[in-house]
């Protein structure tokens, strides 16, 4: 649904390019695509030393540990203060690694006061063995703040991995469920109302309970945010994949009138140099949203031991993997005869007496709109290869 603000900033957007500003037009719409970027979204990851808080923090991020950036990671407490960890492609999006629960600088009492509990979305409690008595104690003060909070079991692959050494018929399913319920059981005889527990593994995220983790998430926050976790998240999931692809898609008839507005203009080139500065910025964001930029599939590659080669091999849209151009942008335009006919005749329908102009908007919006849909379309399918790739199969 169009926002107050939304309309404001189409009228902007074209008193611009009426005025002969293509500069300040496209100005307009870099921040008109900048909102939802800007829309700060604060995750707190706390419990007790040495629970995997940073691994967790940095995996989310699709950094490894060591890396430049990540959170520095110890068998011991290596988090002092609360530390700020921004997403590298998405920065509105951090992840807090607070101190642990329970340590002499930080109670369990005066523990949210410390960190600051106010500015965060939500917490996520992360233990890797039973939730203890500190973990308790703050989630009763979170829950008394009316915060959401979400319990994390953390490297249940070691877990499972002694499970099968000590037991002659091993069953994960059957053994998760009962780590899992053993957790639930243990926090409501504390009084914990309805804990949400998920059993995760810093180093297989597409296994176990992430995807439910982030999918509650997703689910439970304001409607504003759902998409700026999303976009953060890494595609560890075809369904993970499929809902970005859809936010992006929900997005491209604002990106399509945008385009129209610049029709409306009759100077010529005018509306096809916007286009061109409208499909960069997009197409480059959906190309690092679908984890197909050249950091994120390296990444990938040492995450799973894949060959990046082999990445790359599935990889078929000529606008992955590489910088987005005016040329490259232009290039697919011709390879899709439709869409080049009509810029064709956008260009010549506005100077055209009296229904030169509306139709030449028209003509823009629906190339805008069929040339996004297709370049999503591959670069949506090119994720799909990866991640099947990436994960050794064909389903």
């Amino acid at each position: 649904m169009d926002t107050p603000h939304d309309c404001e900033s189409v009228e902007e957007i074209k008193e611009a390019l009426q005025n002969n500003n293509p500069a300040l037009a496209i100005a307009k719409i870099q921040e008109y695509l900048d909102r939802q970027k800007n829309t700060a979204l604060n995750i707190a990851i706390t419990g007790e030393s040495g629970s995997g808080k940073s691994a967790f923090v940095n995996v989310f991020r699709g950094i490894k540990n060591g890396d430049a950036g990540a959170a520095p990671t110890g068998c011991v407490e290596t988090t002092s203060e609360p530390t700020p960890y921004p997403h590298p492609n998405y920065p509105n999006v951090t992840l807090w690694d607070l101190p642990g629960v329970g340590t002499t600088k930080f109670p369990a009492d005066q523990y949210l006061k410390l960190v600051g509990f106010e500015k965060f979305d939500f917490f996520i409690i992360i233990s890797d063995t039973r939730f203890r008595e500190n973990d308790v104690k703050l989630a009763r003060e979170i829950q008394e703040m009316k915060k959401k909070f979400y319990f994390v079991r953390s490297k249940i692959d070691d877990v499972l991995r002694a499970e099968k050494q000590s037991q002659r018929e091993f069953n994960e399913t059957e053994t998760k469920e009962r780590i899992r319920d053993n957790c639930i059981q243990g926090l409501q005889e504390q009084g914990i109302q309805s804990p949400q527990v998920f059993l995760v593994s810093s180093f297989e995220l597409h296994l176990h309970d992430f995807s439910l983790l982030t999918e509650t998430l997703e689910r439970e926050l304001p409607e504003h945010k759902r998409n700026v976790l999303l976009f953060a998240m890494p595609n560890i999931s075809q369904e993970i994949i499929n809902k970005k692809k859809k936010a992006f898609q929900a997005n491209i008839k604002y990106v399509a009138s945008l385009s129209a507005a610049a029709a409306a203009v009759p100077v010529p080139g005018l509306s096809i140099a916007v286009d061109a500065a409208l499909l960069i910025r997009v197409v480059k964001e959906y190309a690092v949203g679908f984890g197909l930029d050249i950091p994120s599939l390296e990444n990938l590659a040492i995450n799973t031991g894949v060959l990046f080669t082999d990445l790359m091999a599935v990889i078929t849209s000529p606008l992955a993997t590489i910088e987005i151009t005016v040329e490259r942008i232009f290039k697919v335009f011709s390879h899709c005869a439709s869409s080049a006919a009509l810029m064709a005749a956008e260009e010549g329908a506005r100077f055209i007496p009296l229904i030169g102009i509306p139709a030449a908007m028209g003509l823009s919006f629906t190339t805008t709109y069929r040339m996004l849909n297709f370049i999503l379309d591959k670069l949506a399918d090119d994720a799909q290869k990866v991640f099947k790739k990436a994960l050794n199969t064909t389903e």
